[in-house]
């Protein structure tokens, strides 16, 4: 067979195959048999060996897969991907109908979706290629698992018809309850564990490293949301119909609703008919459709205030309560964790449930032996909800809670106006060290992913590490040879843990690339309580240095957004420990970064003191772009308009509520070029 041949047959065979692909998961209507289709998909992976120089790179044959991907690279979203508030009753969903009418000021169209119960992911489509495919990870950044999400079949690496040259568009990768039961059967022919349910099997396949491996799981997707400055439609609802002619696999069962009436129906005939599925869903996703109204509506921290997730009630199971053990968190938190009789709950096998603190113990009156009504909140974390009194025996004991720590003995205090038990033995209770050390080298904090696993309790047992500051001291020699064999805990098997000399290096380096890690997540690694992610990242922009913030006075503190008087309090506590301040002065030996970077504060702060409401649609930006644009020069972003906001940054199709208000207010109203002139 000549070049061209070869050339022209490649491209028959990737045509072929991309139209089977389409009518087998869009069409529902296949016109060959499995068989033949990997007849075809091997000839074109036999000619893609003869010629690679004439390989397409987005050829079907990546649903084979091949690559081996050692690490998985972190990706910013482009579009933050925010989760949905939960309501699990239909006066709940109608209280959501009313806040949104009360906010446009008339009643919306929604769409209604069934919530699908797998992994959700982000597909980029670039000139109708698909270029990258992102976890959703902490809603701010992900993974990109592009080598893996390609094999999956239904999802095209091409598409087909007239599509925007550039979007995004969300879905949930999932195993159908075929291909989840066809892998447990495969798993325990080879004596493996199988998998407790589907939703950990995709989430299981999406991360591992060989894409071959991936390629043999049935893994399926389907996508509920478009996201792009030039999409077909201003409509939810029509953007999906019209990204499923692009050969993407949108459900059929979307509908379009004219009032929350219709809505509660539709959650209604679901909850009767979900059982029928091929798949496993755990609710209904409830959006308003005109995606204009979406953006006036805005969104909190959290969650997108245009939509709601409705969550079938829980699956209930009834055991017997054998005992009640205690954690210690890393803030010396105490929680009590019921040890039950294995029951079998919504697909997996459930031995422990939380009781979340001795108010909540009191209040469900547990005795020892009672029998327990346990559910799964959420489905993922299972708590008990209830006791069967009936069934308790006459001298059962009811359980009291504990008076000193589980590990170290102190004495546990409780502060006025709260519910959670503390050990204050801050410096010396091995499960608050290890903690601290286990949340200081977190991704979302340093980052030192190579000491995962493990590797932390056996540098804590072996003494070489008693806080955080001692990471900095390691050195090779202290770290080759470690070694410890952890026990089979429940479904997990035993393993052996060994530093050898790659695993030493690669410590080594992570610690020694922490160094650069900016200080607002040094300030959040170090683990001042209730500092989280959104408060270190408001203390280092206002205080610059850390000097500054230890010096600074509990009612300074409180005179910054969004810190409230709780906040001022543990931030003051913690640098008037001179244990501490010993710490951090350890960390700046080490070469940590303690105050903002020159070229981070090189950003000239043109918008300081002045509020931001960013209402519409930008062709050339995303909102969230224009919000960090607004925070990267000293501006702050607000959700509504009142008298204290400057400006009303408007783009297109803007709510006209805060049109008229930002008027009423006398609020200045200004475009997109009157913003970029406000900033270098």
């Amino acid at each position: 067979m000549s070049r061209e041949q070869a050339h022209n047959r490649m491209k028959q065979l990737a045509e072929q195959i991309e139209q089977h692909n389409y009518l087998y998961y869009m069409e529902t209507m296949p016109e060959i048999s499995d068989f033949d289709y990997d007849a075809l998909i091997i000839e074109l992976l036999e000619l893609e060996k003869q010629f690679p120089d004439l390989a397409d790179p987005n050829s079907p044959t990546q649903k084979v897969g091949g690559d081996i991907t050692k690490e998985f690279q972190s990706i910013e979203h482009k579009y933050p991907m925010l989760s949905l508030s939960n309501t699990y009753n239909a006066e709940e969903v109608k209280d959501f109908d009313q806040r949104v009418r009360n906010l446009l000021g008339h009643d919306p169209a929604y769409v209604c979706e069934l919530k699908y119960d797998g992994v959700a992911i982000g597909l980029s489509y670039v000139n109708g290629i698909l270029m990258r495919a992102v976890t959703r990870g902490d809603g701010v950044s992900g993974d990109d698992v592009s080598t893996n999400v390609k094999t999956i079949r239904s999802i095209p690496l091409k598409l087909k018809g007239d599509f925007p040259s550039e979007f995004e568009i969300r879905g949930e990768i999932f195993l159908p309850h075929k291909g989840f039961q066809k892998i447990n059967e495969e798993r325990m022919d080879k004596e493996e564990v199988p998998f407790a349910n589907p939703r950990n099997a995709a989430a299981g396949s999406l991360k591992m490293q060989n894409s071959a491996e991936v390629a043999k799981r049935p893994l399926d997707c389907l996508f509920y949301s478009l996201l792009g400055g030039q999409l077909p439609s201003k409509y939810h609802f029509e953007n999906l119909t019209a990204a499923r002619k692009w050969g993407l696999q949108v459900s059929e069962h979307l509908t379009l609703c004219s009032n929350i009436d219709e809505v509660i129906d539709f959650i209604n005939q679901w909850d009767k008919k979900r059982q029928k599925l091929p798949f496993d869903i755990d609710g209904v996703v409830i959006k308003v459709n005109d995606m204009a109204e979406q953006a006036l509506l805005g969104s909190t921290a959290k969650s997108p205030r245009w939509a709601i997730a409705y969550k079938y009630k829980a699956e209930q199971a009834s055991t017997r309560l054998r005992s009640v053990t205690y954690q210690v968190g890393r803030t010396g938190a105490i929680t009590p964790v019921a040890n039950l009789e294995p029951v079998q709950l919504a697909g997996t096998r459930v031995k422990r449930a939380s009781l979340h603190n001795a108010d909540i113990m009191q209040k469900l009156d547990i005795h020892n032996g009672d029998m327990v009504l346990v559910e799964k909140g959420g489905e993922i974390i299972p708590k008990i909800v209830g006791v069967d009194k009936s069934k308790r025996d006459l001298f059962a004991k009811p359980f009291e809670f504990i008076t000193h720590c589980p590990e170290c003995g102190t004495s546990l205090i409780r502060n006025e106006g709260e519910a959670i038990f503390f050990c204050p033995n801050i410096q010396y209770c091995p499960p608050q060290i290890k903690g601290r050390l286990e949340h200081f080298i977190s991704r979302r904090a340093m980052n030192i992913d190579s000491l995962g696993e493990g590797k932390i309790e056996i540098l804590y047992d072996n003494k070489l590490v008693k806080d955080i500051a001692d990471l900095y001291d390691l050195k090779h020699d202290d770290l080759f040879g470690l070694e410890k064999v952890f026990p089979a805990i429940d479904d997990k098997k035993e393993r052996k843990v060994s530093f050898q000399e790659k695993t030493v290096d690669n410590i080594l380096r992570g610690i020694e690339q922490s160094k650069e890690i900016r200080f607002e997540r040094v300030l959040f690694a170090i683990g001042i309580r209730h500092v989280g992610e959104t408060v270190a990242k408001k203390l280092a922009r206002h205080y610059r240095n850390i000097d500054a913030l230890i010096n600074t006075f509990q009612d300074d503190l409180i005179l910054i957004d969004d810190i409230g008087e709780k906040i001022a309090e543990e931030v003051t506590i913690y640098f008037n420990e001179p244990g501490n301040l010993n710490l951090i002065e350890r960390l700046k030996l080490a070469g940590l970064q303690f105050s903002v970077k020159e070229s981070d504060q090189d950003n000239p702060q043109t918008l300081e003191g002045k509020s931001f409401v960013i209402s519409g649609t930008f062709s050339d930006f995303s909102r969230e772009e224009l919000k960090a644009m607004v925070e990267k020069h000293g501006g702050k972003n607000v959700s509504s308009v009142s008298s204290k906001t400057n400006y009303l940054l408007a783009g297109e199709a803007m709510g006209p509520a805060k049109y008229e208000k930002a008027r009423q207010l006398d609020v200045e109203i200004i475009g997109i070029k009157d913003f970029l002139g406000m900033i270098p």
